[in-house]
This record gives C-alpha cells, sequence and structure tokens, in this order.
C-alpha cells in the first residue's frame, strides 16, 4: 500500500455551495480586543448560515447538533463555509469521524477568499497532520514536504480538539492542546473560515464537527 509519505498530494477540491457566495462588508469595524469571541456555532440551529447540500459524491449538512460532512467520492475535498470575512483569528473545533475508514483527512479552513484560495489545517483518522495552502483549485502543503505523523492525535473515531492559529503571516496547528507545527505564508491575509473533510483512495469519510469557536488572537 502507498504510504501517506509518499502519496502524491495533487488533489480535487469539489465545492457544494458555489451559489452561496461569501458576502464580505467593506465597513470599519473596531479593533477586537485578545480574546474576544468574533463567531461561534454549536450547530443546534440549523439556520445558522452553513451550506446544506445533498449530492452524489458527498453532501454538508446539519445532524443531531453537530455538523455533518460526508464525502463519497475518491480523491475529493468537500468544505463549507459561513460566509464570514476575518484578518488574523484564532479557531477552534471538537471534531470526530464516525465511518470505519481510516485513510481520510478533516479539519478547519482558515482566509478563504473565495472557493479556490484559502488555507487548510488537517488531520487523519490514522495520527497525521498537515497545514496546506489550495491556490486557483490547486492544493500544496505550507513549509511541508508531506504529512507528518503525531502522537497527539487521537486514533480511530475517538474525538479531537483541533484549533488553527491564523496570525499575520504565522499559521500554527494545534491538536487537543499539543502545538504540532508553525509555517509561514503571507498570499491570503483575510477571508473566511470553514470546516473540510477529504478522502483518498477510499471513498466514505463522515466526519462531524461541535463547537466552532472563532477569537481574536
Amino acid at each position: 500500500m502507498t504510504t501517506r509519505l509518499t502519496r502524491s498530494l495533487a488533489l480535487l477540491f469539489l465545492f457544494l455551495a458555489a451559489a452561496l457566495a461569501c458576502q464580505f462588508s467593506a465597513a470599519e469595524t473596531p479593533t477586537p480586543k485578545p480574546g474576544q469571541v468574533l463567531f461561534q456555532d454549536e450547530f443546534s440551529d440549523p439556520l445558522s448560515g452553513w451550506n446544506r447540500v445533498s449530492a452524489a459524491d458527498g453532501l454538508t449538512d446539519y445532524a443531531d447538533g453537530v455538523y455533518r460532512i460526508l464525502v463519497n467520492r475518491p480523491n475529493l475535498d468537500i468544505w463549507s463555509k459561513p460566509g464570514l470575512d476575518f484578518s488574523d483569528v484564532r479557531l477552534e473545533v471538537d471534531s470526530f469521524k464516525v465511518s470505519q475508514e481510516r485513510d481520510n483527512r478533516f479539519g478547519l479552513i482558515c482566509r478563504a477568499l473565495d472557493a479556490t484560495h484559502f488555507y487548510t489545517f488537517m488531520i487523519s483518522s490514522d495520527g497525521y497532520f498537515a497545514v496546506g495552502k489550495v491556490m486557483d483549485a490547486q492544493y500544496a502543503l505550507v513549509d511541508m514536504p508531506n504529512m507528518q505523523p503525531s502522537e497527539f492525535i487521537r486514533l480511530g473515531s475517538d474525538l479531537n480538539h483541533l484549533r488553527a492559529d491564523c496570525i499575520g503571516d504565522a499559521l500554527t496547528f494545534y491538536v487537543n492542546g499539543h502545538k504540532l507545527i508553525t509555517v509561514h505564508d503571507d498570499e491570503y491575509m483575510f477571508g473566511d473560515v470553514g470546516l473540510i473533510a477529504g478522502t483518498y483512495d477510499t471513498p466514505g469519510t463522515d466526519v462531524r464537527f461541535d463547537n466552532l469557536t472563532v477569537q481574536a488572537p
């Protein structure tokens, strides 16, 4: 079997809700204080603004008080965004997968300018992580040769608490309270936040997200 460390990371992306374009505000707002909550969602309200789309390749929807992303096609990522606009943020979310498949990826998005330009912070259920960048729908890792293993990632269907800090050109990824890596890129300095999940060779990645918080760093 091809290992994750040598697998090609050229990915095919699917944006299920192209019609739901982000509405960025041009109005000036006061600078938030450190730790101030800018946005949060426990996904108990199905009208809180996230995509609710079902297609042959997968779905995004609210499900029993959490948010669900199901990916039913090999080598595909599906993501969802609430249509907001931030610069420096600290994102946190609880996540777990419910399918048998461990050869997957899922996590957080920050600074999404549109459907094909954003940063990703993802783990896999078999214990790997990466910080990536999508530009013109092409995916590449940021300052990393490949996905890396971490002992701090809980395997299988166990819950993992993910945190992504997007501050200036520094992109820092934490899992379960442990810092995994800081990488640097200054291509995107503002944009939407979001959730993402994807497959490799085997379809059926089914991930739940809960307790999303966006704070000022």
